[in-house]
Parts: C-alpha cells; sequence; structure tokens
C-alpha cells in the first residue's frame, strides 16, 4: 500500500497542482470582474454626479437671475415710493396753507383794527367766497409737482 500511495502522491500531486492552478485563475477572474463592476458603479455613479451638478448649476442661474430682477423691480418701487412721499408732504403742507388762508378769511372784521364794521356787511361772505373760488382755486393750479427720488435723504 505504501508503494502505491506514493504513485498516486506523484500524480495526485500534479492533479492537486492542476486544481490550485484552475482556482487561481478563477479567483482572479472573478476579481478582475468584480473590479470592473466596481469601476463600472464608481463611473456611473461620477456620471450621475456631475448630471445633478449641472442641473443644481442651472437653477442656481435661474435664481440668481429672478433675484436680480426682483431686486431691480423693488428699486424701482422703492424709488417711486419715495417721489410718492414726498408729493405727499408737498401737498399736505400746501392743504395745510389753504386751511390756513380759508380760516383768516372767515374771521370777522375786527373791531380794533380801525376799520368800521358797516362798511363790510353784507359783503363779507360775498368777498371771501369770491376770493377764495377765483383767486386761490387758480393760485396753485399752474404750480408743476417739485418731487423727485432725490430730494429724499434716507
Amino acid at each position: 500500500m505504501a508503494s502505491s500511495s506514493g504513485t498516486t502522491t506523484s500524480s495526485g500531486g500534479s492533479d492537486l497542482q492542476g486544481e490550485m492552478d484552475q482556482r487561481k485563475r478563477r479567483r482572479m477572474i472573478s476579481n478582475r470582474e468584480s473590479a470592473r463592476r466596481s469601476r463600472m458603479r464608481k463611473q456611473k455613479h461620477m456620471d450621475d454626479l456631475m448630471t445633478q451638478l449641472s442641473q443644481l448649476r442651472k437653477e442656481n442661474n435661474q435664481v440668481m437671475s429672478s433675484i436680480s430682477m426682483i431686486t431691480q423691480h423693488f428699486m424701482s418701487v422703492e424709488a417711486e415710493n419715495s417721489v410718492l412721499r414726498a408729493q405727499v408732504a408737498e401737498l399736505s403742507h400746501r392743504l395745510h396753507s389753504l386751511n390756513d388762508i380759508i380760516a383768516v378769511m372767515k374771521q370777522p372784521i375786527d373791531a380794533g383794527s380801525g376799520f368800521a364794521e358797516e362798511q363790510y356787511v353784507g359783503s363779507d361772505t360775498e368777498f371771501g367766497d369770491e376770493f377764495i373760488n377765483n383767486s386761490l382755486s387758480f393760485l396753485y393750479a399752474c404750480q408743476p409737482m417739485l418731487a423727485s427720488a432725490e430730494m429724499i435723504m434716507y
């Protein structure tokens, strides 16, 4: 039996060596395929990231453009509001002045002023109404509004 196992060992050794070589080749091929699949996954992931980056850059440019347009519109509206505020202030001042004039016009003539009150009886309201209706209405009608954005200091 010893002699038969010796012959089996030498022929079995070459079979064992061939089997180990074949396993080694299969493992090497398997490792290559695994590495190739890994590279393909990595490349696909990289392509997906590049696509996402491109999409995000495009969206970012759209958002920046939108912000720029909205900012310009805001500045335009803000300038218009400043002009309107100045006009409101000017018109309020004019209204106050006109109310003061009307109040002065409606005051009775003072006895201590040196004028006889009898001279103006009956004509006081007519004169005041005539004056207010004719002259004051045209006093500011032809004057332009002098308000601009430069007048308002922030």
